[in-house]
């Protein structure tokens, strides 16, 4: 092959890549064989560096119907139904063009989860920038990602129908060179009509269907395998571009099919399209596949079996059907105005074969293609951070309140989730206010609450305690409003595999997480790993971004905003005052250092426990995030406009984090049944104050309810 060298750099293959490939085809591969490999090898498919951590997640529960290894994880939700849902990152594309790319994220998310035979009804967000309020071009470029990153995910799901409930947003230095970007989609299905991606049954066909193929996105998952430098502009004909009104009736086509006995799998053409969906669909199933790729729907003239193969051209789907089903496949499509051809059949052999007007172009093995050589990479720990700092005695109480509930952290993000649809298909019953957001499930009556959050600058300092805490906070999300965790998706965003340190966050973290989910019984049901989120000599923190799922019977989910006049505030939980890594500590002295206390795994399950089987006496509950008691209270005095009076012993007492405590709002009759509820689980319980009119105050130091709700909407970037 002529210039071999060069030809490896460009699809980031090593001369060892190609020594081992040589080694499996016994010849050297032509460039469209090399191009598959290249895909499929690419970090972003093949899961080389990451795939030995992933295996010892827990993964199992009575309640878990599918795990790992399908486009989304299954979970039963009683009354016959089934919720699936997934999280993924779209970090790369969205830094070079952010609208396209997070709006492409968003569908490729929501073709994972009606792939599998379920009608989209929630999405989530987590979105991470840098540092948005400097002045200089830093700043403006972070301004202009953000603005495109939030019109991309609005506009996609707005036109799809399907309601953006909740999301979590950060800025912080470590990603001005790298932003993250990581959706989450949950469906509703019937638990017995799932379906898989799977190619099996010889003389079965293969059936493409959704948009013509072009030339967009070619290289995007090699593109996605790979770090930023100065030049990553020249990286934007990678990027994919979206249709969501042909998504829209890509849906409703696939659900129609899938009332019909008539498709043995499918699967979305995601990352490496064509060459991901048909390798896998076959190698699940062991079988070998035949395709005529001059079959496949174009959009652009010219193109070439290497082009077809690669490109990522957005909403297209794998089918195989069963034979003599054909023409009932074509008429939905037809139906639907979608494009639709069948392209190629299952065969005998494990072997996939390409041809291009009746010449076979490729003939490869399937299993060594989605199965690669897994890197065993070298990791370093870093140095463990100091000893554990104390909240310092000289920070007055109104400063320090005033400086973090005026931050960007901390503020309203009304001009974020306002440009999202969050109502749409009627069941949303609290969303973007509080912790969980709630949506209700017609077809059993049960609600579900969705959590999504991550804890970098935890992470940063311990990343198997911050991996934890993040399990943690994901599920008291979900148990303050009364409601039982059941499982969690997670997308794994890091820096470069090439770096021994940052192997090393990524061990330490899966190590944490599968300890957390193990103890909690909350198993981890699908995922995605996005490494190499990396600018030149800058790494990201360690940010595992978690959502979790949980499920609410027979009763309204506890609200988020205080309720009554009157009523009592409580703290439950055990009060650690953390200062290390606290939102304090970030904004005040402008870093991030020291050692973190340990989670208890053991009271934070009873907590959990004793939420869900407190929720009839408690009017309203929240958990303790970042900037402390005092935060958690004012911002549920501005949901229910209503002050609040606390009393604690110091300003560490209102200011610090700790890894597990909520507020509780109670009625005080309700009290001895919320204090014999909290006896049985061991849960410390503190009255800190009670519910005022229209005062807020901690200690002395006292603020009007106005100033409150005016501080909270006008937030400032620092």
């Amino acid at each position: 092959m002529d210039n071999l060298s060069t030809l490896l750099k460009a699809h980031k293959l090593s001369e060892s890549d190609y020594a081992h490939i040589v080694s499996i085809l016994g010849r050297e591969p032509n460039l469209v064989e090399l191009g598959i490999f290249s895909a499929m090898w690419s970090e972003h498919c093949s899961y080389k560096s990451s795939k030995p951590y992933l295996r010892a997640f827990p993964s199992k529960a009575e309640w878990v119907l599918q795990g790992p290894g399908e486009n989304a994880g299954v979970i039963d939700i009683g009354g016959g139904y089934a919720a699936v849902f997934k999280i993924e990152s779209h970090n790369h594309p969205s830094f070079i063009e952010p609208y396209a790319g997070a709006a492409t994220g968003v569908g490729g998310i929501l073709r994972d989860i009606f792939t599998m035979g379920a009608r989209p009804v929630a999405l989530l967000n987590s979105i991470r920038f840098g540092e948005l309020g400097r002045a200089d071009s830093v700043g403006k470029l972070h301004k202009y990602l953000l603005s495109g990153v939030v019109k991309g995910i609005g506009d996609y799901g707005n036109c799809m129908g399907v309601p953006t409930v909740g999301g979590e947003f950060d800025t912080q230095n470590c990603y001005n060179g790298n932003i993250l970007v990581n959706a989450f989609a949950l469906g509703i299905a019937k638990a017995d009509a799932i379906f898989t991606a799977k190619a099996e049954g010889v003389g079965n066909s293969i059936i493409y269907v959704g948009s013509k193929t072009g030339r967009d996105g070619l290289g995007g998952a090699v593109m996605s395998s790979d770090s930023f430098s100065a030049d990553s502009a020249s990286l934007r004909p990678t990027v994919q571009l979206g249709d969501p009104f042909t998504q829209k009736r890509l849906l409703e086509a696939c659900l129609e099919l899938f009332a019909q006995d008539v498709i043995v799998g499918i699967q979305d053409m995601g990352a490496a399209g064509l060459t991901s969906s048909s390798f896998e669909m076959a190698g699940r199933s062991k079988s070998g596949m035949r395709l005529y790729l001059d079959k496949v729907p174009m959009r652009e003239s010219a193109m070439t079996p290497y082009e077809l193969m690669l490109s990522e051209s957005q909403e297209r789907m794998l089918i195989c059907a069963k034979k003599g089903c054909e023409e009932q496949v074509q008429a939905i499509f037809d139906k639907w105005e979608l494009p639709c051809a069948v392209v190629g059949e299952v065969c005998e052999g494990e072997s996939m074969e390409l041809f291009w007007h009746g010449s076979l172009c490729a003939k490869l093995p399937i299993a060594p293609l989605i199965d690669p050589p897994i890197l065993s990479r070298p990791t370093k720990a870093r140095t463990p951070q100091a000893q554990i700092p104390s909240f310092p005695s000289h920070l007055t109480i109104r400063n320090l309140f005033e400086t973090l509930f005026t931050s960007l952290q901390i503020t309203s993000k009304a001009w974020i989730y306002e440009q999202f649809d969050s109502t749409v298909q009627t069941n949303t019953i609290l969303h973007t206010q509080g912790d969980s957001s709630i949506i209700r499930v017609k077809e059993n009556s049960a609600f579900l609450a969705l959590s999504i959050g991550s804890m970098p600058h935890l992470c940063f300092l311990d990343p198997r305690e911050g991996a934890k805490r993040a399990v943690a906070k994901c599920g008291l999300e979900i148990a303050v409003r009364g409601a039982r965790p059941l499982a969690l998706t997670d997308c794994l965003n890091f820096g470069s595999p090439d770096n021994p340190e940052v192997m090393w966050e990524f061990a330490e973290v899966c190590e944490g997480l599968k300890e957390a989910a193990s103890f909690l019984q909350t198993p981890v049901v699908s995922g995605n790993v996005s490494l190499h989120n990396r600018s030149d000599e800058t790494e990201i923190f360690p940010t595992p971004t978690l959502a979790m799922v949980g499920i609410l019977n027979g009763t309204a989910p506890t609200p988020s905003a205080l309720q009554n006049c009157g009523n009592l505030l409580f703290l439950a939980g055990t009060q650690t005052l953390e200062y290390a890594g606290s939102l304090a500590q970030r904004l005040i002295e402008e870093r991030n250092s020291g050692a973190l206390f340990p989670i208890d795994l053991a009271q934070t399950k009873a907590l959990w426990q004793f939420l869900q089987e407190s929720r009839p006496f408690v009017a309203s509950a929240k958990e303790v995030g970042e900037g402390g008691v005092a935060i958690a209270v004012a911002k549920m005095a501005v949901w229910g406009e209503l002050g609040a009076r606390l009393a604690l012993p110091s300003p560490a007492h209102f200011f610090a984090h700790s890894a597990a405590l909520a507020i509780l709002e109670v009625c005080p009759e309700n009290v001895p049944l919320l204090q014999e509820c909290a006896n049985k689980y061991a849960i410390p319980l503190q009255q800190i104050g009670d519910v005022a009119a229209d005062l807020f105050a901690l200690n002395d130091a006292r603020w009007n309810l106005q100033w409150l709700k005016d501080a909270f909407a006008q937030g400032v970037m620092r």
